[in-house]
């Protein structure tokens, strides 16, 4: 069987891309760039036929015929053993990395199994789990993992399925904070032996190890991940050649390269922040040549691909009847010709090269500021400043979540004051849903995320100074923290899913850029945050 394929164009396509070969992954890749939906196999798109073409019994047939390959130890990265599946064509379609533990007996710590996305709900992850436990009894050695998928997920019980049981069946009551979601696989031979003093050693190991092992993993993800940019992007040279050699892009080329690098510096900016990270592997390994980077960016696909598309609207559907009538009409197309919300870093990036919010951007200035402002968009309603927020349609979900717990803090914490400052909210007031984006309407208000006021304190040249003699800095992130521990406790919730469900924004003067704080003669600190 052969997992290759050339695409032509039809006839009355707006491009044409040169016979050859597109591997499976990237081609999703490609649609994924379009509308991530559209990896579940949703009806084709007349505008990219060549892309759709007998995919989704592609997808299958490679599922049918793929195998799983068991790496040597020295064919592993940092220690790791690694199960993968592979199409015939050795496409990988998903892995699963274990480390060996050389304890009082033999033990594989299962780190974790992935499945690509397009691949997922189609009994990959249990495969690759049975041969996994197939390989422990083949070892005659203990299975370890820790199960952080949730318990309210579909797959929370893959494991248990397999076989494994929770660390508890084996060492009785008292687990220690953290872990409660160990689960074991013992095979037979090690059935009837005292497990409990091995398995507490092994599962002490693990806890301290954590931050090491991590290191690794993440070593390994981010290259791995760059290797999918990289695939993907060369999809991507090719899928446009001519467009790009002609230098007459379409509004789907700009789309496609716009989504390409919005992803792109998401990730440049998400790994910086990885435990043990260094930067070994850069994005800058992905260079865009003047071509690319000289292209508008555009947010919202071709008309082409939602027909005749009639926006959701949800919320205040007075404020909705007051926005402007092309608004309602077009929304993305309107809110998208926006003036960019100014924030600090922008404001700063756009002096410098003489530049006004309302100038467009291209993709080369995307890759320069290292993250996406045309995401914020500022206007005016009724004399009163609103931002819109532009998110991904697959997100509205969360969203909902995110009101329903703004709405508790408002209920529930209306007189907390941590670390001083008055909790306040800034829930949404409306949201449009057009072209495959939400986009979130919200006040504006007399502030920053705390994220960005930390990097302008430390960087900007007329705050640095300030910043080392009064550390606002360090007053920021003390008050961000104890205000997510606050709401944590007060709603019941884990403070991680707190930190990832919202985000905390601080005072600030925009014009000036500078801090708003309070003083008094025994500290620092600032009047008000406000989460949303």
């Amino acid at each position: 069987m052969t997992m290759k394929f050339s695409f032509q164009r039809t006839a009355g396509s707006s491009t044409e891309i040169d016979p050859g070969t597109i591997p499976l992954n990237e081609r999703l890749g490609l649609i994924a760039l379009i509308d991530e939906k559209l990896r579940l196999g949703p009806p084709e798109s007349s505008l990219v036929p060549d892309l759709f073409h007998n995919l989704w019994d592609l997808v299958e047939a490679t599922v049918s015929g793929s195998r799983i390959d068991r790496l040597k130890p020295e064919e592993g990265r940092n220690g790791f053993r690694t199960f993968e599946i592979n199409a015939e064509t050795g496409e990988n379609l998903g892995r699963l990395h274990m480390l060996y533990l050389k304890k009082s007996i033999p033990c594989y710590y299962l780190v974790y199994v992935e499945v690509g996305g397009p691949f997922r709900k189609k009994g990959l992850g249990s495969r690759i789990l049975e041969y996994f436990k197939e390989f422990l009894i083949e070892k005659s050695a203990i299975g370890v993992l820790d199960n952080i998928i949730p318990q309210e997920d579909p797959s929370y019980g893959i494991y248990s399925k397999q076989g494994w049981e929770p660390l508890e069946a084996f060492i009785g009551d008292g687990a220690e904070d953290g872990e409660g979601t160990f689960m074991v696989y013992v095979p037979s031979r090690w059935r009837n032996k005292p497990l409990r003093e091995p398995l507490l050693k092994i599962v002490h190991h693990l806890k301290r190890k954590r931050a090491a092992i991590e290191m690794r993993d993440n070593e390994i993800m981010v290259q791995r991940t760059l290797d999918e940019f990289k695939g993907i992007y060369s999809a991507l040279l090719a899928y446009f050649r001519r467009e790009i050699d002609t230098g007459r892009p379409t509004p789907l080329a700009q789309f496609m390269f716009t989504r390409f690098v919005t992803k792109l510096v998401s990730f440049r900016r998400r790994i910086g922040a990885l435990i043990g990270y260094t930067g070994g592997d850069s994005v800058e390994q992905i260079a865009l040549p003047p071509a690319i980077r000289s292209l508008p960016v555009r947010a919202y696909p071709p008309s082409e691909f939602h027909g005749r598309n009639v926006p959701l609207v949800s919320g205040d559907m007075a404020l909705w009847s007051r926005l402007p009538a092309t608004l309602k009409k077009y929304p993305a197309r309107f809110i998208e010709s926006l003036p960019n919300y100014n924030r600090p870093s922008l404001a700063s990036w756009l002096k410098e090269r003489g530049m006004f919010p309302s100038d467009r951007l291209t993709i080369g200035d995307l890759m320069d500021l290292g993250f996406d402002p045309t995401r914020l968009k500022e206007i005016v309603l009724d004399g009163g400043k609103f931002i819109f927020d532009r998110i991904p349609a697959r997100q509205s979900a969360s969203l909902q979540k995110r009101k329903e717990m703004l709405m508790r803090i408002e209920l529930e914490m209306a007189h907390e004051r941590p670390s001083s400052a008055a909790l306040k909210i800034n829930p949404p007031l409306l949201t449009i849903q057009d072209r495959g984006n939400v986009y979130i309407l919200r006040r504006k208000v007399d502030g920053i995320h705390w994220e960005e006021a930390i990097e302008q304190l430390q960087s900007a040249p007329h705050l640095k100074g300030v910043n080392q003699a009064m550390k606002i800095d360090t007053v920021i992130l003390g008050t961000v923290r104890n205000t997510l521990r606050a709401i944590a406790e007060k709603l019941a919730l884990p403070e991680e899913t707190v930190a990832d469900a919202l985000v905390c924004f601080v005072p600030w003067h925009l014009e000036s850029n500078q801090p708003r704080l309070m003083i008094d003669f025994a500290r620092t600190y600032l009047d008000s945050v406000w989460m949303a």
